[in-house]
Order: C-alpha cells, then structure tokens, then sequence
C-alpha cells in the first residue's frame, strides 16, 4: 500500500477503470490508498476466477461486490435457462471472491434487470420474468451466502436494459426474500432524479435492503450512448449531500462504490483515476467513517 490515504469506506468500481486488468485494478486502488474493490465478471474471467482469487487475498482489499448478474427477462425457455445457469456461476464467483476479500467484505452480487424483449412493449410481464427468476434463483444464493442486489436503472434505460425503474419497484421486487438474500443497489446515476428517493431509501433501509450504495455524477449533454454519461463527483448535477445523509440515516454501513462509464476517464491511467476518485469522493460524499 503506498503512503496515499482514502476514505476507509471507499470502494473502487472496476467500472471506473475499465480498460485495467484486475491486477492494474488493484494496484490503482492501493496505490490511491483505497481499500476496497468492487470487482465485474468479465476481467476475473480474463485471469480466471481461482487466480483471480488468490489476486484478491494478496491484495488485502475488501471485495464490495460483484458485478453483473441479472438480464432476466429473455422469453425463450432455453435461452432463459441459460441465463439462470450463468446467473448461478456469478453467484459462485462472488461468493469466492468475496471470502478471499479482506475483513468486512460481503457478498454482493448486482443484478441489472433486462430490457424489453424485441418487439414487446409489456413492461408488466418483463417485470414479472425478473420476479420469477429472484425466486428460481434466490435458494440458491441462500445456500451460497450471496445476497441479489437489484439495481434500478434511470428510465432511460427501460427498453434495452433494465424495467426496473425506481427503488420502489426494486423494492417491490426482494419483498418476499430474506434481506440477507435480496436487496437493492442505490446508485446515484440512476435515482436521483426521483421525487420519492428519500422515501424509498427509508424504506429501504427499515426493510434492511440497501446491499450497496453507488455513486457518481450525472453529466450533460448526454453522451450519444448515454451509458457513458456519468462523471466524477462534482463535476455534474447531482446532490450526493442529500441523498448520502439518507443512505446514512437508512442505516447502511457499508463501503461505497465509485462507478463511472465515461470514455474520457477510461483512456487515463489507472492510478490517475484512482487518485482523483479519492480526491472528489472527500470533497463531495459525506459519509460518516464508520456507521
């Protein structure tokens, strides 16, 4: 670990460097003096997950979560089944991961929902397919000590990525689970432009639902693939005061995630984001050191 110092409930999204390999990742984090990594399948596949693994307990970094399940709500029988076959193989690696993290790491697998299927326009029965498979696939995180962390995404993304809307849909969604096997994923990107966030953080965190808290900024104009629209804390519109102290007083104690898709800060160096996601989440997201 180098002499840098971040805040100790700071969480690297591999997301944020997403052109680093996982070795580049955590030395990025290390180096900014980051102690937590939020890891994405695709990278651990790269090196494979039982070198990925012993990556992770050489690192000393805790793993924040697991990066992505989900994509839900194909019609077709076979092509679904198959998404619920790699669905479990994602809860077999953050499971792995996540005990070769350092102390305090919790396994915590994010699910993006799935889009419309092509041609429909029945947002109901796509949420529904998302219900069904927490439910096909929930015994089986149980068993596996994961918790399925449902992600609203912003509206914007209903038809292609994701019919999960708001945290109150999400909500509505891990109900009938344990909190320990089902919660929800606050990510700022997504959720702050909705009236009722407050009211559903709360809630939120009654239900003991928030699995991870997100953040980045909200940048305009938006990219011409807005997924690469997100930015640095500061550097956009969205009030982290605000909907941190919610996330705080909902009782969440976790670490929190730094994630940015943004091309501009995928062509730095890693270590350069790193320092820099370090800088702007001092500045700007006022989360206690410790719950």
């Amino acid at each position: 670990m180098s002499g840098a110092s971040a805040h100790p409930r700071l969480s690297l999204n591999q997301a944020t460097v997403k052109r680093a390999s996982l070795q580049e990742a955590v030395d990025a984090a290390r180096s900014a003096g980051i102690t937590a990594i939020g890891t994405w399948r695709e990278p651990v596949a790269e090196i494979g997950l039982e070198s990925a693994v012993r990556l992770i307990e050489d690192s000393g970094l805790r793993v924040s979560s697991h990066c992505r399940g989900g994509f839900f709500t194909e019609p077709d029988p076979a092509k679904r089944q198959l998404v619920l076959d790699d669905n479990r193989r994602a809860i077999e690696e953050t499971a792995a991961l996540a005990a070769a993290g350092a102390l305090g790491s919790r396994a915590v697998l994010v699910l993006v929902a799935g889009g419309l299927p092509d041609g429909s326009r029945d947002l109901v029965g796509a949420r529904s397919s998302v219900a069904d498979a927490l439910a096909e696939l929930g015994p089986f995180a149980e068993e596996a000590g994961v918790t399925l962390a449902v992600e609203p995404l912003h509206p914007m993304y209903a038809a292609d990525r994701a019919v999960v809307s708001t945290l109150s849909q999400a909500l509505d969604l891990v109900a009938p689970f344990d909190p320990k096997v089902a919660g929800v994923v606050v990510d700022t990107f997504h959720i702050w432009w909705d009236p009722a966030v407050e009211a559903s953080i709360a809630r939120a965190g009654a239900e003991g639902r928030i699995a991870s808290y997100q953040v980045c900024d909200w940048l305009t104009p938006i990219a011409a693939d807005p997924l690469l629209s997100r930015g640095m804390m500061g550097d956009g519109s969205i009030d982290f005061p605000r909907i941190t102290r919610a996330v705080d007083a909902a009782g969440y104690d976790g670490d929190v995630e730094v994630e940015i898709f943004n091309e501009a800060v995928w062509s730095a160096e890693p270590r350069t984001v790193a320092a820099r996601v370090a800088a702007t989440f001092a500045q700007h997201v006022p989360i206690p050191v410790s719950a």
